[in-house]
């Protein structure tokens, strides 16, 4: 009996160590309600799910980073013609841990001498906040108050990502390629291949890491994948394509 505890504990705990990142709340708060439509929409536009949701992690801090937290936009776009990014801010920030704050009500809760302001230079990602406040100072704290609206943008900023940048029309190699590479995989294989790990990794490596991609620096694609495998990202979103209840797929 004894030895089977043993057993069972010792699997736990190896299984564990593989999704050692499930233990963050903030992680789990952030993939939750954007697992689902994301999955849809990977599969709509023959783009791995899992890749996506380690992307928007990186890009977005788990949705924590000020930039995607006040425009929405969890991918880091850069903005498009027509389209408006955020302005310079002047916001303030805590020292430990270092934190930058842009909601008035959290900024209230801080002495004067406990905070730093300091100007955040003009940003070149797209604001998904609607009009008027959208390329604004104003109303920075709108996705915090409206929830179903930061949802709606952060899935408008999915559907760019996979429709404007993952692209035959883009003018950089790495996404044209990308695009390429997926559709004939798809051709070739069904939308089965959009839910391995070899083609999530192969289009993670395919968008970044090299000159004129998603982001040149050679270990960025290296911790894409390493978020991706440390959550568990594509043993989740086949649990939750199967009709899994996230909450208890998460913890187990």
């Amino acid at each position: 009996m004894k030895i089977v505890v043993l057993l069972i504990v010792s699997f736990a705990l190896v299984f564990a160590s593989q999704y050692r990142y499930r233990k963050y709340e903030h992680i789990k708060i952030f993939l939750k309600p954007l697992i689902k439509p994301t999955i849809k929409l990977g599969v709509r536009y023959n783009i791995p799910p899992a890749a996506i949701l380690a992307i928007a992690c990186v890009e977005s801090g788990y949705g924590r980073g000020y930039v995607a937290s006040i425009s929405g936009n969890i991918l880091s776009l850069g903005t498009n013609k027509g389209e408006v990014g955020l302005p310079a801010l002047y916001l303030p920030n805590i020292k430990v841990p270092y934190k930058i704050i842009y909601n008035p009500k959290e900024i209230a809760k801080y002495k004067k001498d406990e905070l730093r302001y300091k100007k955040r230079v003009r940003s070149l990602k797209k604001d998904y906040r609607p009009i008027p406040f959208a390329g604004t100072a104003n109303n920075l704290q709108y996705f915090d108050e409206h929830p179903k609206a930061k949802l709606k943008a952060n899935l408008a900023c999915v559907t760019d990502f996979c429709t404007k940048w993952i692209s035959y029309q883009n003018k950089f190699q790495p996404f044209k390629k990308a695009r390429i590479d997926l559709d004939n995989s798809v051709k070739k294989h069904g939308k089965a291949i959009l839910f391995t790990k070899k083609i999530a990794i192969s289009f993670i490596y395919n968008v970044g890491g090299k000159k004129n991609s998603f982001n040149y620096r050679k270990s960025w694609p290296k911790k894409v994948v390493t978020v991706m495998k440390n959550i568990g990202l594509i043993q989740l979103v086949e649990d939750i394509k199967s009709g899994k209840d996230f909450d208890k797929v998460w913890v187990r």
